[in-house]
């Protein structure tokens, strides 16, 4: 789908910087050549846009298998699109689901692309930033390759949860930071502490691009809780 990720490229880039004008910064932080790992707060649906928009290499990112198993027309056009958009496809439901989500992350990498992935787990429910799941820290001790906090801005406002289109009148960006290094945790990838202690400084530094207020509960919990739902056993891995 390479060539659908160049249409997009070609047909969109010019409406999104006419239409919305976003404010981007840190771009010099992300390697020209080479594996890294892009790791980011998650506010919206148009975060598959405007997080990759300035960059010129593809972003790879884990997402749900669920936006591949539509049926008909509509599910054909799902599969197309998140394919197109470097979106590839991972069970999430825990337990050796997780380790293959993370073994098909590890593949991405080893073939020097980048990769991204939202901590979080899922879509914040409102404008703060949620506790990190500790399947980014395994990723980024096993991998070991760079890892650049990347904090989306204003694409909360910009397409809220149930909004199907994104509003004019909102600048939204993205924001790159420095490299982080975890050499010094390299081989500890097992140990709960170290992944919980590495998942959480990839958090703060998301946070001070971004600005957000922190909160230490997992986004999906708290959406479960607004739905009336009782959260299920968490598993950080996810």
């Amino acid at each position: 789908m390479f060539w659908f990720w160049m249409l997009l490229r070609i047909v969109l880039t010019p409406i999104l910087y006419l239409l919305w004008w976003p404010r981007n910064s840190g771009m010099e932080n992300v390697p020209k050549k080479g594996p890294a790992l892009l790791v980011s707060n998650h506010q919206s649906f148009a975060d598959h846009f405007f997080g990759p928009l300035p960059l010129r290499r593809r972003i790879f990112f884990l997402g749900k298998a669920e936006y591949f198993t539509g049926t008909g027309i509509k599910g054909l056009i799902s599969r197309a699109f998140f394919t197109g958009v470097g979106v590839v496809p991972v069970d999430r439901s825990g337990g050796k689901a997780s380790e293959a989500a993370l073994e098909t992350g590890l593949q991405i990498l080893k073939q020097g692309k980048l990769l991204g992935i939202y901590p979080e787990g899922t879509r914040a429910p409102d404008k703060r930033l949620y506790k990190g799941k500790t399947g980014v820290a395994r990723l980024a001790l096993k991998s070991r390759v760079p890892v650049i906090p990347m904090a989306m801005i204003n694409t909360f406002d910009l397409m809220p949860a149930g909004q199907p289109y994104p509003r004019l009148g909102v600048r939204p960006g993205v924001r790159f930071g420095k490299p982080m290094d975890f050499s010094r945790y390299y081989g500890m990838e097992d140990d709960r502490e170290v992944l919980r202690k590495v998942t959480d400084e990839i958090m703060q530094a998301i946070r001070e691009l971004s600005g957000q207020e922190y909160v230490d509960r997992y986004a999906a919990d708290v959406k479960a809780e607004m739905a009336g739902k009782a959260p299920r056993p968490a598993d950080e891995d996810e």
